[in-house]
């Protein structure tokens, strides 16, 4: 088993076989980092294997809970504040990291759709380089494995009303319980918002959260930690924050959902309105009633509560509801397509189609013009280094059906593509071996240009052919299914 070092400017990964045992994993003593001397095995228990994320106070660690049955995953953050902080803001960070475990001992146990705290706790260790001692703090929560929905609609397009509606009722739901608890979560946007493996959906980050006294009518100003283009007027100017706050970051939320697009896209600036009615979005009166009414800049204007918004929905009067203390249990709408398991029938052809329909489709011909260019380079190379050509058309195969899945798995996103070839074209040129296939003697006679350059053109063309071959594909499908909805 490979553990990472979570000390900051580390990450290095250490290699522990005998950790690969499970008796010997629960058992074994503390490991420490072969390059900085850090404990990895946190609390005693807890084993990082994988950085989940990073951001301005923190990181999140994928990791192991050797003490459990079935050695359950869990997410270990650590408070690691960046930048040149002063005294007076380290404190800040610091406090909003313990706020977080905080909130969520306080809520998680008590609600289904929000992560459990598993503990919290500090480590002090020695810092090899200035040989004084520093401090760390982790807190413990559970892991959702799913999708977030920012990642949902990079890959699938836009949602239906029907799906954006399941959505809006169930974040109303948990938020009706986070706000009767005193707590405004203060950062809803679609990245923060998971969908599980089993089709739940569970809001997360409870970084920025405010706590607000019971009965208190002064909620508290803001930090100024929010998510631009999802925050209210009244918390990116400092002022205080209101349950009206985060229903606002939901209806940001909901319009991205809807339409693909961020803030910047459906927000007029220069006439202070949203003007998110794009063409061809379909949308029912009754909610774009209820977005508009959300989205006003006023706190006081907007519904007052999750639980009135949920009233406007069901069509039952919009009069103010006082927030409730007690868990509200919001059931999907039978009508939602989002379902973890699948139906028992072939799904429709309709919904098929609205599927292929809501392909983002200049970023999928795009990823597929990167797949055609990287797949000529590594045939050229393949069909070079081995002399055989069966032997190289059959490692050109293994190279692109890896290739094929590394990008199923979004292991190689567009960014990550573009560095692959990159670094093809400078092996290409460092290495002029790689390129001394037969079959280009032809062609480099023909067109009278180095190698090199008839690579790159075959590459190309390899794109194009890819991207030709695609579009045909979807063609095909948004075809056939026109017909059979149809009929």
């Amino acid at each position: 088993m490979d553990l990472l070092c979570t000390r900051p400017g580390c990450a290095r990964l250490n290699p522990f076989p005998d950790l690969d045992n499970r008796n010997t994993l629960q058992t074994a003593q503390q490991k420490f980092c072969t390059h900085c001397r850090m404990p990895l095995i946190l609390a005693g228990r807890y084993l990082p294997v994988k950085l989940l994320g990073q951001g301005g106070f923190g990181a999140a660690y994928l990791a192991l809970d050797r003490f459990t049955p079935t050695m359950r995953f869990c997410v270990v953050k650590q408070f690691q504040p960046s930048g040149n902080l002063n005294q007076d803001q380290l404190n800040l960070a610091l406090s909003l990291f313990e706020r977080e475990a905080t909130v969520l001992e306080k809520l998680g146990d008590r609600h289904e759709q929000i992560p459990d705290l598993y503990a919290y706790f500090p480590l002090i260790v020695e810092n090899p380089r200035t040989g004084k001692e520093d401090q760390f703090f982790y807190l413990v929560q559970e892991f959702i494995s799913g999708q977030d929905l920012e990642k949902t609609i990079e890959q699938q397009g836009p949602m239906s009303e029907s799906q954006v509606r399941w959505v809006l009722t169930e974040m109303l739901g948990i938020l009706a319980f986070v706000h009767g608890n005193g707590t405004i979560h203060r950062d809803i946007k679609p990245s923060n918002l998971i969908r599980d493996q089993e089709g739940k959906l569970f809001l997360l980050d409870f970084g920025a959260v405010k706590e607000v006294a019971t009965g208190n009518l002064n909620p508290g100003s803001s930090t100024g930690i929010y998510s631009m283009g999802f925050a209210p007027p009244e918390q990116m100017a400092g002022g205080q924050v209101y349950p009206a706050t985060d229903l606002y970051a939901l209806a940001v939320t909901c319009l991205y959902l809807l339409t693909g697009k961020t803030a910047q896209d459906l927000y007029d600036a220069y006439h202070n309105q949203w003007n998110w009615r794009i063409p061809g979005l379909k949308v029912s009166d009754q909610l774009a009633q209820v977005l508009d009414r959300l989205l006003l800049p006023t706190p006081k204007d907007r519904y007052p509560s999750a639980e009135a918004v949920l009233a406007a929905l069901n069509g039952t009067p919009s009069s103010p509801v006082a927030t409730s203390k007690t868990p509200t249990k919001i059931q999907p709408q039978s009508s939602s397509p989002i379902s973890a398991h699948p139906p028992a029938q072939p799904a429709a052809p309709g919904k098929i189609a609205q599927i292929v329909k809501n392909l983002p489709l200049i970023r999928a011909l795009f990823q597929a013009a990167l797949t055609g260019f990287t797949g000529v380079l590594l045939g050229v190379a393949a069909l070079s280094l081995l002399p055989q050509p069966n032997i190289g058309i059959g490692l050109w195969g293994m190279l692109m059906g890896g290739l094929i899945f590394a990008q199923l798995k979004r292991w190689l996103e567009q960014t990550e593509m573009i560095i692959l070839i990159a670094v093809c074209l400078g092996a290409f040129w460092g290495f002029p071996f790689l390129i001394r296939l037969s079959q280009l003697e032809g062609l480099v006679t023909a067109l009278q240009l180095p190698p090199f350059a008839v690579v790159i053109i075959l590459a190309f063309g390899g794109a194009i052919a890819v991207v030709a071959i695609t579009s045909l594909f979807l063609l095909i499908l948004r075809l056939l299914f026109g017909l059979l909805s149809r009929s």
